[in-house]
Formats: C-alpha cells, sequence, structure tokens
C-alpha cells in the first residue's frame, strides 16, 4: 500500500516482545541475581522510612511499627526549624557543586589529553598511577592532605623558608574549606572518572579523525569538534546522575578533613544525620533527614533528566 509498511497489531508486537526475551534469555538470566539483591538491600529497606513519622528511641525498639507512637510531620517541623540545618545544607551544596565543577572539567580534560598521547607504554602507565588514589582509603588521603596543607605542614614550611606568610588551609573557617575539600577529592577521583570517558572515546569512528586531519584540523580542532562530541551522550548521562547526587556528600572526607575550627562548614547532610541520628539517639529525625535528602536527589533526578531531554537527544529515560 504505497510502498508503506502497516502498523503492528497488539497481537504482533507481543510476538515480537516474546521472541527478544527467548532472544536474550541468558543475559535475563544473569541479571536475576543483581535483581534480588536489588530488592532485599534497596526496596524492602524503605520500610524503614516510617520511623520519620514515629517517635524512635531506643526503647520503642522492642516495639513493633503499629505500636510506636506516630508524630506524623513533626520530625520535618523540627528539622527545618533548626537554624543549624540550614547552614548544613548549604555546606553540602557548596561543597557538592563545586565537586561537581572541578571534577567534570579535570576528568574530561584529562581523558581528552590522555587519549592523545601516542606512546603507548607512557599512556597506560599514566593512567594507572592516576586512578590509583582512587583506592586508596580516606583516612590515608587526609593524613597526606594533612601533611602537606597544615598549619606546619611542608607548604607552610616552603612559604616560611621564603618568608612568606603561612596559609590556614585547613583551620581556615570560611567557604574555602569546600573549595579545598573538593580539589582534594578531584586529586583523588580524577583518574578513575576518566575512565569511562575514554572508554567512550574508543568508539568515536577513526574515520572521522583522517578525515579531518586531510582537511588541515590539528589535534585541539578534532578534539573540539569530534572527540567532544562522541562522548557527549555519555558526559549528559554522567551529569544528570551527578545531579542526583548532589545531596549525597560522603561524611568520611569531611570529618577526616575537618576539625573543631572548620565545622562551621564541614557539616554536610550525612554528617548531620549521623550526628542528630545515632549520636542523639533520635533514629526518627535522622531517618527524616534521610527521607528529605533522598527526596531532593530523586526532584533533582528528574528535573536534570527532563531539561536534558530536551536541549539533547539524551537522557537516562
Amino acid at each position: 500500500m504505497d510502498g508503506k509498511k502497516k502498523p503492528k497489531t497488539k497481537k504482533q508486537k507481543q510476538k515480537l516482545t516474546l521472541k527478544l526475551l527467548i532472544k536474550q534469555r541468558y543475559l535475563l538470566a544473569m541479571s536475576i541475581p543483581f535483581v534480588i539483591w536489588l530488592i532485599i538491600f534497596k526496596f524492602i529497606p524503605l520500610w524503614g522510612w516510617t520511623m520519620a513519622f514515629q517517635e524512635v528511641r531506643p526503647k520503642s525498639f522492642a516495639l513493633s511499627v503499629w505500636e510506636r507512637d506516630w508524630v506524623f510531620l513533626d520530625h520535618f517541623k523540627k528539622l527545618f526549624a533548626d537554624p543549624r540545618f540550614l547552614q548544613v545544607l548549604k555546606n553540602t551544596i557548596g561543597t557538592s557543586l563545586i565537586g561537581l565543577v572541578l571534577g567534570f572539567f579535570s576528568a574530561i580534560t584529562f581523558a581528552l589529553l590522555l587519549n592523545e598521547v601516542r606512546n603507548v607504554r607512557f599512556k597506560k602507565l599514566t593512567q594507572t598511577i592516576s586512578y590509583l588514589p582512587h583506592f586508596v582509603s580516606w583516612v590515608i588521603i587526609a593524613s597526606i592532605a594533612k601533611m602537606f596543607l597544615g598549619d606546619s605542614g611542608v607548604i607552610n614550611d616552603f612559604l616560611g623558608s621564603l618568608g612568606i606568610k603561612e596559609v590556614h588551609f585547613m583551620t581556615s573557617n570560611t567557604s574555602a574549606f569546600w573549595v579545598i575539600v573538593s580539589v582534594i577529592n578531584v586529586w583523588k577521583e580524577c583518574g578513575w572518572d576518566a575512565i569511562i570517558y575514554l572508554s567512550a572515546m574508543t568508539g568515536i569512528d577513526q574515520g572521522l579523525y583522517e578525515a579531518a586531519k586531510v582537511d588541515g584540523a590539528g589535534r585541539f580542532r578534532r578534539m573540539w569538534h569530534i572527540t567532544l562530541p562522541g562522548i557527549r551522550p555519555t558526559v549528559i548521562v554522567l551529569l544528570i546522575m551527578s545531579i542526583g547526587g548532589v545531596l549525597g556528600v560522603g561524611m568520611e572526607r569531611q570529618m577526616l578533613l575537618g576539625n573543631g575550627i572548620v565545622k562551621d562548614y564541614a557539616e554536610v547532610l550525612t554528617w548531620y544525620a549521623y550526628t542528630k541520628g545515632i549520636g542523639s539517639q533520635n533514629y526518627g529525625l535522622g531517618t527524616a533527614i534521610g527521607v528529605f535528602q533522598s527526596a531532593i536527589s530523586v526532584i533533582l533526578l528528574l528535573v536534570a533528566n527532563k531539561v536534558a531531554g530536551r536541549i539533547s537527544d539524551s537522557k537516562l529515560i
């Protein structure tokens, strides 16, 4: 009929779906253990969110969920009324946004430069050295950072030998602490994050580079007009996921790099939840902080995904 295919009926679509499932049966079987793990460790624990609406103290652990006292939104009201919460939220967003910008630019730049290295042995050595800090614990990373950036650290000793006034990197009670923590985190994770972009670069058609060479394009022009557009879908997807995790800044690096002087700018939501929940044994309030964090993260993820879908062809779903 005028060279056009007839639209598939519902029955035909079901047959195609069944054929596809049969064809991919081994892949589906391999995914079953992960699905089970996801249900057990990610979905079933969501039942614990009921504690955000109850008064949960150590003495109430022996009671069932329905026997505990329900306080409904009281924990959330206390949370939003606490002036400390606003500062903690500001610290979390500030640290996360700085880390997001620095992390993305550094990882992409490093991957672009490493992709242009033609000496294979040097390239592999550089990549191996760059992602080794990812496997080092934050305890060691924090010790190294304080050894170099402390008031009596290597850098200040060097500045003192030059007659320059020491810089209080780790004890300056300002938002500069956010930058310091973010820079240290970039040094730790840059090489590991670059692996994803390097993998995406291997999928770019090499014929495009050859054609660009013939047209007289230099390395930087090839990076700008071929490599970056080639990894754009990967960059957008990772950016969406990172935006969804803006409030998920880990407390271990904040606790290890921070101190009593800079705590006003070091405390983040996860640390605040730990202090209020376990530290004060108010598990309901601690759970309420976690629920708030998760809800905002989901909203940010959906908004970022929607915006990405409008401005480009790449998004999560």
